[in-house]
C-alpha cells in the first residue's frame, strides 16, 4: 500500500518521451501510484509496444513536441478521452551518445553542425516550452496541476570530458559530450524557475529532477571512469528514479515548486 499522499487513482499524466529507457520507468512510477499514464512520443510501434508491457492503464499518444500543432491536438486527445490533465512529465529529449561513431567527428564544438543545435534545442527544450505552454495553460485554468521537467546532472555541472577520451587520438578528434545537452539540461532548470512563479497563484506546481549516469552496458573502461567521480561509486539503475518521479508528481510535494532534485550518487558535491 502506498501512502494516501502519493496515491495519484483519478488523476491523469503525460509523459513526453514516453518510449525511450527512462521515459518508460517514469511511466511505471505514475502507474504505481494509481494514475492514468499517456505515453508519449513520436515512435509509435514504440509506443505501443511499451503501453503493452505497462497494462492497461498506460495510454498511447502520438507527440511531436516540435510541433505547436501537434501538441495542441495531443491535449485535445487527452481532454476527450479523459476529461482532465493533472501531471505533465517533460521528459523527450536528444542524448547524443558519444560512443557513436558518426558523432565522435562532430561532437566538439568546432565542428559540431547548427543543424544539430536546432534539432537537439527544438526537442528538448522547444518542445517542453510547447507542452508546458498548452497542458500547463489547461491546467492553469481548472483547478491547477503538477509539471516535471527532467534534466539531468549537467544542468549543475559542466560535462568531465576525461571520461569519454580515446588512446591514441589525437586532441582535436577527441570525442566529447555535445554542447547542447549541457546547455538544454540547465536551460530547463531556468523554465522550471520560471513557470514556478507565474503559475505559483493557478495551483500549478513545476520542479525539475535531474538524474545522473543510468548504467545501461556501457563500457567497463567508461563506467569505470565515471563512477571514479561519484562518491557512492556505481551509476543508477533506471528504475532508481521512479520514487523522486512519485513523489515529485503527488501531493507528497505539495509544499515544493521551482526546485531542482539532483540524484547522482552525490557526484555534484564533489
Amino acid at each position: 500500500m502506498i501512502g494516501s499522499e502519493f496515491d495519484l487513482t483519478g488523476r491523469v499524466a503525460v509523459v513526453t518521451g514516453g518510449a525511450g529507457l527512462l521515459g518508460r520507468q517514469h511511466c511505471r512510477a505514475l502507474l504505481d501510484c494509481g494514475a492514468k499514464v499517456y505515453l508519449a512520443d513520436i515512435r509509435m510501434e514504440l509506443v505501443r509496444a511499451a503501453c503493452n508491457e505497462l497494462g492497461e492503464n498506460c495510454l498511447p499518444l502520438e507527440l511531436d513536441v516540435t510541433q505547436s500543432e501537434c501538441v495542441e491536438s495531443a491535449l485535445g486527445t487527452v481532454l476527450s478521452e479523459q476529461g482532465r490533465v493533472d501531471i505533465l512529465v517533460n521528459n523527450a529529449a536528444i542524448d547524443p551518445k558519444v560512443n557513436d561513431k558518426c558523432l565522435v567527428e562532430t561532437s566538439r564544438v568546432e565542428n559540431f553542425p547548427i543543424e544539430q543545435w536546432d534539432f537537439q534545442l527544438d526537442v528538448g527544450l522547444k518542445g517542453a516550452f510547447l507542452c508546458s505552454k498548452f497542458f500547463g495553460s489547461w491546467m492553469a485554468k481548472n483547478g491547477g496541476g503538477c509539471i516535471l521537467n527532467i534534466a539531468s546532472d549537467l544542468s549543475v555541472f559542466a560535462p568531465d570530458q576525461r571520461i569519454y577520451r580515446r588512446v591514441g587520438v589525437p586532441e582535436e578528434s577527441q570525442p566529447v559530450k555535445p554542447v547542447t545537452y549541457s546547455v538544454i539540461k540547465t536551460a530547463l532548470i531556468g523554465l522550471t524557475r520560471y513557470l514556478a512563479g507565474y503559475w505559483a497563484d493557478k495551483g500549478i506546481r513545476v520542479n525539475a529532477l535531474s538524474p545522473g549516469g543510468v548504467f545501461t552496458g556501457q563500457s567497463e573502461e567508461f563506467v569505470t571512469r565515471l563512477t571514479n567521480l561519484i562518491p557512492l561509486a556505481r551509476m543508477a539503475e533506471p528504475e532508481e528514479y521512479r520514487s523522486a518521479v512519485q513523489f515529485l508528481c503527488s501531493d507528497a510535494a505539495r509544499y515544493m515548486t521551482g526546485q531542482n532534485i539532483v540524484m547522482d550518487g552525490g557526484r555534484s558535491i564533489l
